[in-house]
């Protein structure tokens, strides 16, 4: 299932504050100025700064 859109307008990097971009065949929220990804779980967002991922250019550059 996708997220509603209205969500995706106000959700934030908690980081840094800045948007993220939606992948939805990840299942995840990125952050492309701080190469984070967000896991999306049972379609809620994981939005903890302890549990983002790393993520590298070849990925998402």
């Amino acid at each position: 299932m996708a997220l509603d859109p209205q969500l995706l307008e106000i959700l934030a990097c908690p980081e840094d504050k800045g948007p993220l971009l939606y992948f939805a065949d990840e299942d995840a929220l990125y952050n492309p100025r701080l190469q984070r990804r967000y896991a999306i779980r049972d379609d809620i967002p994981v939005m903890l700064i302890d549990e983002a991922e790393a993520v590298d250019d070849a990925e998402h550059g």
